[in-house]
């Protein structure tokens, strides 16, 4: 099979006659190279998706659907097979891998061969693309009813809800979902862990594990320069520990290095078998590309499309400028008067969203960017410029992807990461045929090969996964390099594993840079809620070691202040409007704010904590934990929080809640979002509707 792109296009516009001569020859072609080479030609694959799209939009094709059933079947394409149209043994086979307990989803071929690999109980990786549907194959294994006590880790909170919502939907009823660090499993029923590294490394109350699910595992290799890469690395550790069973999955890897005591054994399955095809387009010679760039996405034939680009900042710029230009939505108003109403007037988004347009990055607030996502999905917010956070895992609905720059952090990514973007546009079901724009010469083709730190020598290991590694697994080597760390650093196992968190090197400059504040004057010293010049001081230590830049500040003092005033704001609404008056900076960065309130859940707790350690040396009274379990919600109601990470912003909950628990508050947003409330906006009942059904 050797059809072009573009006779692929040629096709739409031919006379029907010569239409369905074209495609019926197409099929023989198809037969005949499966009898000759087998059914794993690339170019045969791609065949079946873009006969499906070209049936849907030519119905006078529709005498053609039998044949197409049959090539799918052939071809292992199961979920293509129409099951009105199909020859009886055709539909034998799709209902023979629909899955009732998953909404009746038709599985392919390769889904179902590592289906049957893990239903007999080996560990498994698999490296496929992203149109897989590997996920389906999680839900799968839930349904299977083998697997009553699993954990799954996700490098996203965004991606936990995501699967939150998802498996809430499947298997609600059978297993208690436990996401949140206060959620603890029920007595005697079947639980799923959902978490970050960050959340599961911390929990102790995992016991007994049947099967550890671990996605987007080329995390796990220290060589992507993930700063989070050592504790995945040590929570999956922890977690294959307790477990009888490991499933990884991920896009686009070509080999998986293992090396120390070989005790992990697992099977590797490496595929491209792809559920839909994608065209590419060369824009690399353009010479005003961010004027053919806004050109390309005024065109309603790429939407719903993702514009990647290398950084927030710039993600932020190019959607203010799109919206300068163009109205590409009539869907859209209702999200930008609810965000000029709760983040502020002079946000950029407003005037952004107002046109059609979206963003999606890491500073975000959760449910602000969920709520993107799912507009975007809906074709509500047409255009959504992203930045690399949105190829983790995320489900989007792109029928374009215009891949603008190919940078990120400012180093050229890797044909690996430039796979995985292009990987976004197509999705089963929707588009089964995507497009891909280029305004860069793609990077060389290397081949992928991940070598996880768990799969690797303790001996050489790093000293932050080191002081996790459990009694089975310490070698004299790693003992005594860990009471050499005990011995600089004061410090406890349960300390190390603390100091660990935001980095052991960074660990004893905090311990230096605090023992220095201690011998000038005793600041550091206190309990409960700290005054201001308190917080200074503590701040001063951390930015000592760390820039205030990383905290979403741009100096210590800035970070206090920030840290004060979201303290005393009544309410999250309160303090973004403040800050919203008070902004005089570039419209690309004002949502640094932003950035400050994601480090207030993680990063500044620990740096706090870790703090909090060496000044316990000096003044064993100390504590910070009423003031660090405060920072880490925004200095509300835990309930308050938690429902943030599914999707409902806290703007909207702390105007209903009275001090009720987590599932009280959720009926009482349902009951009011149902009733249509007059203290809900139609769009806000629509948002509540949306995140919690």
């Amino acid at each position: 099979m050797n059809i072009s792109q573009h006779e692929w296009q040629y096709l739409r516009d031919l006379p029907i006659a010569d239409l369905k001569r074209r495609v019926f020859g197409i099929l023989q072609n198809a037969a005949a190279t499966i009898q000759e080479r087998g059914t794993d030609e690339p170019r045969l694959l791609e065949v079946v998706p873009r006969l499906a799209d070209l049936l849907s939009s030519r119905p006078e094709l529709k005498d053609l659907r039998e044949a197409l059933s049959s090539l799918a079947r052939a071809t292992g394409l199961w979920n293509y097979i129409d099951k009105e149209d199909a020859a009886t043994i055709d539909l034998l086979v799709a209902e023979s891998v629909t899955v009732p307990e998953l909404d009746g989803i038709v599985l392919h071929r390769e889904q179902v061969v590592a289906l049957n690999d893990l239903l007999a109980g080996r560990n498994l990786i698999l490296s496929a693309p992203t149109s897989f549907g590997k996920s389906l194959l999680i839900d799968a294994l839930l349904a299977s009813g083998k697997y009553t006590r699993v954990a799954i880790v996700l490098p996203t909170i965004a991606l936990l809800d995501e699967f939150r919502r998802r498996l809430k939907r499947r298997f609600g009823e059978h297993f208690s979902l436990i996401m949140h660090p206060g959620d603890k499993p029920k007595e005697g029923c079947a639980t799923i862990f959902l978490g970050t590294q960050e959340r599961l490394i911390s929990r102790a109350d995992l016991g007994k594990l049947d099967l550890t699910v671990v996605d987007e595992f080329y995390k796990l290799d220290p060589n992507r320069k993930d700063d989070r890469s050592i504790t995945l690395n040590a929570a999956v550790s922890k977690l294959l520990n307790r477990s009888s069973q490991f499933f990884f999955l991920g896009p686009n890897i070509d080999d998986v290095r293992i090396s120390g005591d070989g005790r992990w054994k697992f099977e590797f399955l490496r595929t491209r078998f792809s559920t839909v095809a994608v065209d590419t387009y060369d824009l690399g010679g353009v010479a005003d590309k961010e004027t053919r760039l806004f050109d390309e996405i005024a065109e309603d034939r790429h939407w719903p499309a993702l514009v990647f680009v290398s950084a927030p900042d710039k993600a932020n710029r190019l959607a203010s400028q799109a919206a300068d230009l163009m109205a590409i939505s009539d869907h859209s108003a209702d999200f930008a008067q609810w965000l000029s109403d709760n983040v502020g007037p002079s946000c950029p988004l407003v005037q952004t969203v107002r046109f059609g347009f979206g963003v999606h990055h890491g500073r975000l607030p959760r449910a602000i960017a969920s709520q993107m996502v799912r507009m975007f999905n809906q074709n509500q917010l047409p255009v959504l410029f992203c930045t690399s956070t949105l190829i983790e895992g995320v489900n989007t609905a792109a029928k374009t992807v215009l891949i603008f720059d190919k940078t990120i952090n400012r180093e050229d990514y890797d044909f690996f990461t430039y796979s995985n973007i292009k990987g976004r546009a197509g999705r089963l079901g929707e588009h089964h045929v995507g497009q891909v724009y280029l305004f860069n010469a793609p990077p060389d083709h290397e081949p992928t090969e991940v070598a996880p730190t768990l799969f690797g020598d303790q001996d050489d290991a790093p000293d932050d996964y080191v002081v996790h590694l459990e009694e089975q697994e310490v070698t004299r080597k790693t003992d005594t390099r860990v009471a050499t760390l005990k011995m600089a650093l004061g410090l406890d196992s349960d300390g190390l594993r603390l100091a660990a968190s935001v980095g052991l090197e960074h660990a004893l400059a905090l311990k230096q840079a605090a023992s220095e504040a201690l011998s000038e004057n005793d600041s550091l010293v206190w309990t409960g809620l700290p005054k201001y010049p308190e917080i200074k001081a503590v701040v001063d230590v951390i930015c000592s070691v760390r820039r205030a830049g990383e905290f979403g500040a741009f100096s210590a003092a800035q970070l206090t202040y920030f840290i004060n005033d979201l303290r005393r704001a009544s309410s999250m609404r309160e303090f973004l409007l403040t800050y919203d008056s008070k902004y005089k900076g570039r419209p690309s960065a004002y949502d640094t704010v932003f950035k400050f309130l994601r480090a207030c859940e993680y990063g500044l707790p620990q740096h706090f904590a870790v703090v909090e350690l060496f000044v316990k040396q000096h003044a064993p009274a100390t504590d910070y934990s009423l003031f660090i379990e405060s920072i880490s919600r925004w200095f509300k109601a835990e309930e308050l929080k938690n429902l943030d990470e599914e999707g409902i912003p806290i703007q909207i909950s702390e105007r209903f809640y009275e001090g009720e628990d987590k599932e009280q508050l959720v009926k009482k947003l349902l009951f009011h979002a149902r009733g249509r409330s007059h203290e809900l906006t139609e769009f806000e009942q629509m948002w509540i509707l949306a995140s919690l059904e």
